[in-house]
């Protein structure tokens, strides 16, 4: 694209060709960011968004203007600061401008707080929001062991406070030291000192590297540029999770962090975080030694006040002799009364026994069996004539079963001339145009005498018998059913 016209000729009017907007736009957009590559600003943050996206959007302003600015997703996490309405920071970053709608903006590359009271006011907001979450609450940290068996600390291994921590406990209590080597200043040291914790937190206490039973993180002291670190609120939340018990030691005694008040414990330096982690092994000899002492001691007044109570006891108790010569007199007194009352007893049982045996005599057996025997007769009296009926009623049952078994005999009609005719495989024959010609039958007449047939015709069916009327035999009489004899009067009925 050209460059712009000059203005004695766009003055001049109708010869000057017009460029579009896009035109206009874009050369403006490539002029600024020519022209303003590099830019290093300082300001107030308002009106910070961060989008969805990842992207950071924001403005900064001081007295008199503003100018809009954004930060990629890219570039967020490289930021040394959160960006927080209200904040002093200095970025820097190239200007370039919006076509669409005419604007330009700051894309910005770094971040950081313009001055310590810049950092000091952040702090002072990230502990406000923390506080207001709970995690300052004394009641959710937790208490020290008190013979801790592995202290873990995480610090520089290069410094001396390592050297201090490690000597101190040497001194104080014979324990196993784990220490995790982290940088404890830069944008690098929260990260690490967070992998640290959760890293001592995943351990297993039966693993090769044992689960600490309290941590320690500790650096010296410092400015609040150098401590700065340490006031992350990743870091904070971190600490405020641990499932170990956590002193800080961060900084000297008037240096303060945010993870001080979130840990379980503060300690001024880190050599007094040595001394809370554990403690002294003469101490706790020479308290088990007075305590060893005053058990002795507690225990011989025991023995000698129990002592002294059986002793005045002893007093008030009778003599053995005293207690042996009143038994003695009670048993002679009882047991010269002993055999007059054994006689006493055998008299008065011998009286009771003459008098029961005068009253028994064998009339007082020999009733009950009579009258039970004329119970018994009476009852026989009345039983046969029952029986008997009984057995009449079951003989013309039994007569009449036999002959409707009679009447039901297969055999029977043979007796009276028919036969029957069965198949070879033993079914029964009930109409001539059912068998086949050449079919092998057996008839059974009623001699009991079975032959073979063999069913004959010629060109199809024989020709059919004539049909004979039936002979009319007389029916047998059937036997006069036997009439019940009348009860004898004199008889009296069972039921």
């Amino acid at each position: 694209m050209t460059d712009l016209a000059p203005e004695s000729e766009a003055a001049g009017g109708g010869n000057a060709r017009p460029y579009s907007v896009s035109e206009l736009a874009f050369a403006l957009k490539r002029t600024l960011e020519d022209a303003y590559g590099f830019v290093r600003l300082r300001g107030e943050l308002s009106k910070v968004t961060h989008h969805s996206n990842g992207h950071v959007y924001l403005t900064i302003k001081d007295e008199r203007a503003a100018i809009d600015g954004v930060v990629w997703k890219g570039q967020v996490r490289m930021l040394q600061v959160r960006p927080q309405h209200g904040m002093e920071v200095v970025v820097t970053g190239k200007i370039t401008a919006y076509p669409q709608g005419s604007r330009y903006q700051i894309v910005i590359e770094t971040m950081e707080p313009a001055g310590v009271g810049a950092l000091l006011a952040q702090l002072e907001r990230l502990k406000a929001k923390l506080q207001g979450e709970g995690l300052f609450e004394p009641a959710r940290k937790k208490p020290l062991p008190s013979m801790p068996a592995v202290v873990g600390v995480i610090t520089s291994p290069t410094g001396a406070v390592i050297r201090d921590i490690l000597h101190r406990i040497r001194d104080r209590w014979p324990c196993r030291v784990v220490v995790w080597p982290v940088v404890v200043q830069g944008d690098a040291a929260a990260a690490q000192v967070c992998a640290a914790i959760r890293g001592f937190c995943a351990l297993d206490r039966a693993g090769p590297i044992p689960k600490p039973d309290v941590l320690i993180v500790a650096r010296g002291g410092g400015s609040v540029e150098d401590l700065w670190p340490f006031n992350d609120e990743q870091l904070a939340r971190t600490v405020a999770a641990c499932t170990i018990p956590l002193i800080s030691a961060v900084g000297h005694e008037t240096d303060t962090t945010l993870i001080d008040f979130v840990s379980d414990r503060r300690a001024p330096t880190p050599t007094a975080a040595a001394e809370m982690a554990t403690p002294v092994l003469s101490e706790l000899k020479a308290l088990v030694s007075d305590f060893g002492a005053r058990m002795h001691r507690c225990g011989g007044r025991a023995v000698d006040d129990r002592r002294v109570r059986v002793q005045h006891a002893d007093r008030a108790l009778k003599r053995v002799p005293d207690l042996v010569e009143l038994a003695a007199q009670r048993f002679g007194v009882v047991s010269s009364r002993l055999g007059a009352g054994l006689a006493k007893n055998a008299a008065a049982h011998e009286r009771d026994l003459v008098r029961v045996s005068a009253r028994l005599s064998p009339l007082l057996l020999q009733r009950p069996q009579a009258v039970q025997k004329d119970r018994l007769d009476a009852v026989a009296v009345r039983l046969q004539p029952a029986a008997e009926r009984r057995l009449e009623r079951l003989a013309e049952r039994l007569t009449a079963l036999g002959k409707l078994h009679a009447s039901v005999d297969p055999e029977r009609p043979l007796e009276r001339g028919f036969a029957r005719v069965t198949r070879a495989d033993g079914s029964i024959v009930h109409q001539g145009a059912a068998l086949a010609f050449g079919e092998t039958v057996a008839i059974k007449f009623g001699d009991k005498v079975t032959r073979q047939a063999v069913i004959d015709g010629a060109g199809g069916a024989p020709p059919e018998p004539p049909v004979q009327p039936p002979v009319q035999r007389p029916s047998p009489a059937k036997p006069a059913k036997p009439r019940p004899k009348a009860a004898d009067p004199a008889q009296g009925d069972l039921f």
